[in-house]
């Protein structure tokens, strides 16, 4: 994926949410199926040194809102979340990275024709955060776009 939108991408997600650039997230990769989003241990961590629930929570909710303006590509639309849930499984004592995965073409194909002839559509998205191998925190959120 071409670096340059991920840049312009986080630029963006910067200026708009204060808050990712205070957490330090960065978007690592993106390849069209699958997003990463990451963020230090050092200004997301509680007192027993381990990443702060609400940065896991609010680096999750990003990625799936990165994920969906990633794929929509219409930089006039608004997106938000209208629900979410979130399963804390295993602490996560370094780097916090967010794994959200495409939903698939046919899925994705149903959102942006939705979106087109309506201008509201909204989608599912899954994020996990894995540290060392292994899925510590499980994201679920339905988000919307509107135009």
């Amino acid at each position: 994926m071409n670096d340059d939108l991920l840049r312009d991408t986080e630029r963006f997600l910067h200026e708009q949410m204060p808050l990712t650039q205070a957490m330090g997230v960065r978007l690592e990769s993106y390849d069209g199926k699958q997003l990463i989003v990451t963020a230090p241990l050092e200004p997301n961590h509680n007192h027993l040194g381990t990443a702060f629930g609400g940065s896991l929570s609010a680096l999750t909710t990003l990625a799936g809102y990165a994920m969906l303006w990633l794929q929509l590509g219409d930089r006039q639309a608004h997106i938000v979340v209208r629900e979410s849930s979130i399963r804390y499984k295993h602490p996560v004592r370094g780097i916090l990275r967010a794994v959200c995965q495409s939903p698939d073409e046919v899925e994705m194909a149903a959102f942006k024709t939705t979106f087109k002839d309506t201008g509201k559509a909204h989608l599912r998205l899954r994020v996990q955060v894995i540290h060392e191998g292994r899925a510590c925190v499980f994201y679920e959120g339905d988000f919307v776009a509107l135009r």
